[in-house]
């Protein structure tokens, strides 16, 4: 038995869902494009830079969430879905999911990105299995907090040893473990695994995959 699992924004998507949700808002009148677009771009700069403050960040990212009806939600993330996320999903993306399914092997997406924004992703690619950053929900609804620890950098080794734990699973049941990301704060996980996969990597990422004869590979 193997285990395969997928960062999700910039590896299997081409683009990145959090930053592109908080876009999708403002694009649609939700958000107000002078308060929040600015800061939208800085996380995502400081993120992209491996900088990024998470709690600060999911502060700004999941207080929207609690302002409107988790319905009225729904139906925003489905056009979302149509207009944003179609888009950004490859043949080449699908079909390395693809080949690792019928291969039988467990597949995870694993990502930063809260489950609100991220569960109908996992669902177009067919994953069952989901670990990412879960918003803290009242009675059905969005509290604007954060639940457990949050699914970014050490925090996915965290998230993902539990998920297994809770299954009867540690990093030993597998035969193989391969990790497909493309960003420098997947690096704790990159490394835990034997087959760390660098996707369209940024340089950072890129430098340290050619100097440990990581494969990369474009998704593009």
């Amino acid at each position: 038995m193997n285990l395969t699992l997928f960062d999700l924004d910039n590896t299997l998507l081409n683009g990145d869902s959090d930053f592109e949700w908080s876009q999708f808002l403002i694009r649609i009148g939700v958000l107000d494009r002078e308060l929040f677009e600015a800061r939208n771009l800085a996380f995502y700069e400081h993120y992209k830079a491996g900088t990024l403050d998470i709690h600060e960040f999911l502060d700004f990212q999941l207080k929207p969430l609690a302002r409107h009806a988790r319905k009225t939600l729904d139906q925003w993330h489905g056009q979302f879905m149509r207009e944003q996320v179609s888009g950004m999903i490859t043949q080449a993306a699908r079909d390395l999911v693809n080949r690792h399914r019928v291969a039988g092997d467990v597949c995870v997406i694993i990502t930063a990105t809260n489950s609100f924004v991220t569960a109908p992703i996992a669902r177009e690619f067919g994953v069952e299995n989901l670990i990412a950053t879960e918003p803290e929900h009242r009675d059905g609804e969005f509290t604007g907090r954060v639940a457990d620890v949050p699914c970014f950098r050490e925090g996915k080794i965290t998230r993902l040893e539990n998920w297994l734990a809770q299954r009867g699973w540690d990093w030993n049941s597998f035969a193989d473990t391969t990790f497909y990301s493309d960003s420098l704060n997947d690096l704790p996980l990159l490394l835990k695994v034997k087959n760390p996969v660098a996707v369209n990597p940024d340089d950072t990422l890129r430098k340290h995959a050619e100097q440990h004869g990581w494969q990369v590979i474009s998704l593009r």
